[in-house]
């Protein structure tokens, strides 16, 4: 026979084992607060801008549609050729950074909006005036080695980064942290909850007996504390005493 639970049961699995709830999610809470602010780096985030133009012999020239056309589609190749050794080995000697161009390509993010001519390079390191630097760095050493390796001369640097007096890092996040470990914790919780429930073979209710042995209960024996037997002997002397005071005082008066 198919065994259901039903949101009552739930319920009361819940509230039994409530307390195991809550230390699962004050330790994740606990854990993810001392992760995030005590073993995490904090990593910030600097960004440059440059837009891609065709180039014009003639001012009077408009631009058209096909231009702004392949103006996108060569983005695709400068996207690629911005994270190229030929570029990031550069800007490695230029900063005298101490890695390599293939650990500084995982530091940058080239990105450009749909059918958009701007490009946004991010540089990304645990500190802040470094990654000013890196984007700056790339976006300028690519301006300049651009026009020498596909003979074109169509960038122009939009805006540069800026180190902000107080920047913010980018990751951690210690909140986002902490609420997503209470989310886990709870769930973590409840879970070893049911699990130590579907777990338990006593029987402790006369539910159980009918629910597990499948036998109708025909009696119950009461359970009866030490401080009920002691509290029924103190009440039984008590009216003993009495009573026997009353016999005594109705014999004297005989």
């Amino acid at each position: 026979m198919e065994e259901t639970i039903s949101l009552k049961e739930i319920f009361e699995v819940i509230k039994k084992r409530l307390l195991l709830i809550i230390a699962f999610v004050l330790g994740a809470a606990v854990i993810a607060a001392v992760v995030s602010y005590f073993v995490l780096t904090p990593t910030y985030q600097s960004s440059s801008q440059f837009i891609v133009n065709q180039g014009q012999q003639d001012p009077n020239v408009q631009y058209n549609v096909n231009d702004i056309r392949t103006n996108v589609e060569i983005i695709n190749t400068y996207n690629v050729v911005i994270k190229s050794p030929a570029i990031l080995e550069e800007v490695v000697d230029e900063l005298n950074l101490p890695y390599t161009s293939g650990a500084l390509s995982e530091k940058l993010q080239v990105s450009s909006e749909q059918n958009s001519q701007v490009v946004t390079v991010t540089a990304t390191d645990e500190d802040p005036a470094l990654a000013v630097q890196l984007a700056n760095t790339t976006v300028s050493i690519f301006q300049d080695k651009i026009s020498d390796i596909m003979n074109v001369d169509n960038v122009s640097v939009l805006s540069q980064a800026e180190l902000s007096e107080n920047p913010s890092p980018v990751a951690p996040n210690p909140m986002l942290n902490i609420a997503i470990a209470i989310v886990v914790g709870a769930m973590v919780g409840v879970g070893i909850s049911f699990l130590l429930e579907y777990l338990d073979n006593t029987i402790t209710t006369e539910e159980d007996i009918e629910k597990k042995i499948g036998l109708p209960v025909l009696g119950v024996i009461s359970h009866i504390d030490d401080a009920d037997v002691r509290a029924d002997q103190f009440k039984f002397q008590s009216e003993r005493t009495k009573r026997g005071g009353f016999d005594g005082a109705a014999k004297k008066s005989v």
